[in-house]
């Protein structure tokens, strides 16, 4: 089922944005949808599906691709941010969609489009309009502000005939009016219709029974790069005969099941009750039963399957063993010891079945044996003997990555538990359901992948997840591996930069696209959000706190702008300068005392416009014109408390001031500067001409020079005491020289990190990203792919750091090293 769920996810894969306003949106809905899909912030919700490697893979199947198909007419619509859709099937195996989002201008999308026709139909005096667009048809009509399309005109006439006043569900309305809206979208799904998700692909010799699992499931969507899950509740009706209320009542518990089955299991599942006496009552009015249930069994609190190879394995674990083994003494039959335990056979083949049906169904009881406050039986001796050796060997389930992946991401007690490999999907799939669903599922590259969902009984409603998720290798010391990867709209634009998330203490990423969108992307890989700006950011963003709360904003200059935004994109009024003419260079920010008592430098040719926390101009600074165009953004420097504003200059000058603007030291001689920065190095301002001379200047202006016979393109960082060149393919350290191999090679670039020193630089041309300590000596496993200058930090706390950088042309690339 939870496959299926995901393919319906894909289906908006190319949505434009869509956005509708109405809490009553059921209404225009027809009844028996198989399932409805309620998105809430359609520009996230893309975002979190286009970088989901998980529904990547998806992408291979037959059944994608059937189903993008059907709803290609949701690539010609161009709402705004919310919308709902509804699935109906309409025929064994044809779904349609009826779509409702609210209405706007330029709603439809019809640019290149060559071949079109639109026409205008009639139905009980409504008029709905036929698209027909290449090879897609779709239809459209519009009620009270709202936009309806869909695939089928069945699906319309049946709105209209109602008058757009359905009366959903009661179940199906409160679930969606209490969604969480947090959430880029939520999916409710139908299992009271006939017509549900499974039925149609289910094998006529399947004993699922999907009619009667619950009323409504109502799950949250969330993925990031490598967890696609689903979390919500369902809901049953206690008249109904409903299988989640076979738990009702009942007390959840961790599994014992993972702690028996082998380590290479290909799936397990456990039902755990806490108190039988409880399941079994509702397990006889599950199966209109006159009889009570025998006495014997009330010790047992979790019933389990473990699956092995296309075998099965059934576990009851009791809290006291006494009178079911006493009772199993009456129905064994000759014995055999295999390493220290009795492995038995069963006389009665069904007494599983009929003990403990619904749970267990279609097993031949033929062997059982004992471990512990366990009691297991199987088809074939061989999975006792296999089961027995793996216990007594530690091997076990619940040492696996599978196992552990998926516990990651669930509750430790659960009344329904289900985990397996792709394996154990295939398995269920190729037994369970119609053959081309497991034939598709093939082509997925889910090998590395763990498969989960569980089923947590409440007081009136049950706690449900499924999951998806990458699985966790073990990882090795000094190791470096991709944590994950950004696919982006468009190219990139900027190197992508960390910045602080206040709220957690944690480092996100931003970096701006060719289409200037800004993107800030969580810690796990996910876009946060995206905010197009007027132009291309200059340089680097700078974090600032200017209302003193510890709530960072992000400063910077685009070529005409200067702006902060707080940490949801959104404007920090009066901090939106536009300038005339453009050409600004990237931001400077100075905080004398550390005080956040900041001062913004804004230069533009020859003018410099300083302002305060207030958006407001310095008026205290009187440098607001240089004598030459300011070559890029001017740096402070602070030496025995006293503060150097150094400014580079395009006549070769460089102008060294006093905070408030006069000159503080006087350089007579002129540099023809390279394209490094300035930088403070052995307390002298330092920086290099373009033919490699290093020009250090002292606090009485004095200058000197140092030849170190570099190429014009050498690259320089500097920090008080470290000095890193960079000359055609020879990296310098302190002195220490590395010879690289030949390539195209950023400037290096400096990290003080947990009192060590890393120096990083990139071969663009080779797409090599390297890695020094302040000894020249490389770091462990670099140089790894990537294709920007990086930046490096511990992103999330651990004492490990992480580096970003350019990863394709419009994708970035997170490492961890360890």
């Amino acid at each position: 089922m939870k496959f299926r769920i995901v393919f319906l996810f894909m289906l908006f894969l190319a949505c434009k944005e869509q956005k509708t306003n109405s809490d009553s949106v059921l209404d225009f809905f027809p009844k028996n949808a198989v399932a409805v899909l309620k998105i809430n912030n359609l520009s996230n919700f893309k975002s979190e599906i286009k970088n989901s490697d998980i529904i990547s893979k998806t992408k291979t199947s037959k059944l994608y691709h059937t189903i993008q198909d059907k709803v290609n007419s949701i690539n010609f619509l161009n709402p705004d941010s919310k919308c709902t859709i509804a699935f109906y099937e309409l025929g064994k195996d044809n779904f349609e969609f009826l779509f409702v989002s609210a209405k706007n201008t330029n709603f439809f999308n019809f640019e290149n489009i060559s071949n079109k026709t639109i026409e205008t139909l009639e139905y009980e005096n409504r008029t709905i309009q036929k698209y027909q667009l290449e090879t897609t048809d779709f239809y459209s009509t519009e009620e009270g502000g709202k936009i309806i399309v869909t695939s089928s005109l069945m699906l319309i006439e049946n709105s209209i005939r109602t008058g757009f006043n359905n009366k959903p569900d009661r179940a199906l309305q409160k679930l969606f009016d209490t969604a969480d809206p947090t959430k880029a979208a939520s999916l409710f799904i139908n299992f009271t219709s006939n017509n549900n998700l499974l039925t149609g692909i289910l094998k006529e010799s399947s004993k699922v029974s999907p009619n009667n699992f619950a009323d409504w499931v109502s799950v949250d969507f969330a993925t990031d790069q490598n967890l696609l899950s689903f979390s919500g509740v369902t809901i049953a009706n206690d008249s109904i005969k409903s299988f989640v209320n076979l738990f009702k009542g009942t007390t959840p518990m961790a599994d014992g099941i993972a702690a028996i089955a082998p380590k290479n299991s290909d799936a397990i599942v456990s039902y755990s009750f806490g108190n039988y006496e409880v399941f079994a009552a509702n397990q006889k009015s599950y199966l209109d039963q006159a009889k009570n249930n025998d006495t014997i069994f009330n010790t047992i609190e979790e019933v389990g399957l473990i699956y092995l190879n296309t075998k099965k394995t059934v576990v009851l674990n009791s809290f006291g063993s006494e009178d079911l083994s006493e009772t199993i003494t009456n129905i064994k039959g000759q014995t055999a010891a295999y390493q220290g335990r009795e492995i038995f056979e069963i006389k009665d083949k069904d007494w599983l079945s009929n003990t403990f049906n619904p749970l267990i169904q279609n097993f031949q009881c033929n062997y059982g044996t004992i471990i512990e406050n366990s009691f297991l039986f199987a088809q074939d001796k061989e999975m006792l003997q296999s089961i027995i050796a793996n216990v007594k060997s530690g091997t076990t389930f619940n040492t696996s990555t599978t196992y552990n992946t998926a516990m990651a991401s669930l509750a430790n007690e659960a009344s329904i538990l289900f985990v397996a490999s792709k394996k154990g999907i295939q398995f269920f799939l190729d037994n369970e359901f119609d053959n081309h669903l497991g034939i598709d599922f093939k082509k997925i590259k889910f090998k590395d992948h763990a498969f989960g969902g569980q089923v947590v009984a409440d007081q009136k409603f049950f706690h449900t997840t499924a999951l998806v998720s990458k699985i966790n290798k073990t990882v090795e010391n000094n190791s470096v591996g991709p944590l994950f990867t950004v696919e982006l709209d468009t190219d990139l634009a900027t190197d992508p930069q960390f910045v602080k998330n206040h709220r957690t203490n944690k480092q996100e990423l931003i970096v701006q696209d060719t289409d200037n969108f800004l993107y800030l992307i969580s810690t796990n890989g996910k876009v946060l959000w995206k905010k197009q700006l007027e132009g291309r950011i200059r340089g680097k963003v700078h974090q600032v706190d200017i209302y003193k709360n510890r709530k960072l904003q992000l400063a910077f200059c685009t070529n005409n702008q200067f702006l902060i935004l707080d940490r949801n994109g959104e404007e920090v009024p009066p901090f939106n300068k536009k300038f005339e003419g453009g050409n600004l260079n990237p931001l400077a920010v100075f905080d004398y005392e550390n005080t956040k008592n900041y001062r913004f430098v804004v230069t533009q040719g020859r003018k410099i416009f300083m302002y305060n926390n207030k958006a407001e101009i310095v008026t205290g600074f009187t440098y607001a014109e240089a004598n030459s165009p300011i070559l890029r953004a001017p740096k402070h420097f602070r030496m025995s408390k006293k503060d150097y504003l150094v400014f580079l200059l395009e006549d070769s000058s460089i102008s060294i001031r006093h905070r408030a603007g006069q000159e503080r030291l006087k350089v007579s001689e002129k540099i023809n500067f390279s394209d490094n920065e300035v930088f403070l190095y052995k307390n002298k301002f330092s920086t290099t001409d373009k033919k490699g001379v290093l020009h250090q200047i002292n606090t009485k202006g004095e200058l000197t020079k140092t030849n170190f016979n570099l190429g014009s393109n050498h690259g320089m960082y500097a920090t008080s005491k470290t000095l890193a060149l960079m000359n055609e393919n020879t990296l310098s350290i302190k002195g220490k020289k590395v010879e690289l191999e030949i390539g195209v090679y950023t400037s290096p670039k400096i990290f003080y990190i947990n009192d060590k020193i890393y120096v990083s630089l990139t071969d663009i041309q080779n797409q090599k990203i390297y890695l020094f300590d302040s000894q020249a000596k490389p770091i462990s496993n670099f140089p790894v792919y990537g294709n920007s200058l990086i930046d490096l930090v511990d992103m999330d706390g651990d004492k490990k750091l992480e580096l970003v950088a350019k990863d394709q042309e419009n994708s970035i690339i997170v490492y961890k090293i360890n």
